[in-house]
């Protein structure tokens, strides 16, 4: 298997969020904390599991993937929003978010593209 872009950029992402987490606030830490980091644990999880899986099954782990990396950027923003994080943090984590946000969506487009289209008959 090969270490695809982007799970090499969503492993760097959280490098960065990991070290943005200990300066949370001890009541958040674990709470909003702990639950971005289990949805990007699960992101990448479902990333990997995609890329090894056989190609009829990868759009449905994709589709599972975007739903999760979907609501990472929500509660990440959430964050921002109760001033959990400062806004350079936020900016830093962010524009990673939408590189990552935009490798997922061609990897979705390109599936779409080459999968054989089914004709329907009346």
């Amino acid at each position: 298997m090969q270490d695809l872009p982007i799970l090499h950029k969503l492993s760097e992402f959280y490098k960065l969020f990991y070290l943005y987490r200990e300066k949370f606030p001890q009541k958040d830490k674990y709470a909003l904390g702990g639950k971005l980091e289990q949805a990007l644990i699960e992101s990448l999880e479902l990333l990997f599991a995609a890329s090894v899986s056989a190609k009829d099954q990868k759009n449905q782990i994709l589709t599972r993937a975007a739903i999760k990396f979907d609501l990472l950027k929500f509660l990440v923003r959430v964050a921002k929003e109760l001033k959990i994080m400062d806004l350079k943090k936020y900016v830093a984590l962010e524009s990673q978010l939408i590189e990552i946000g935009k490798m997922l969506g061609g990897w979705q487009r390109s599936l779409k593209e080459n999968s054989p289209q089914r004709e329907f008959s009346d």
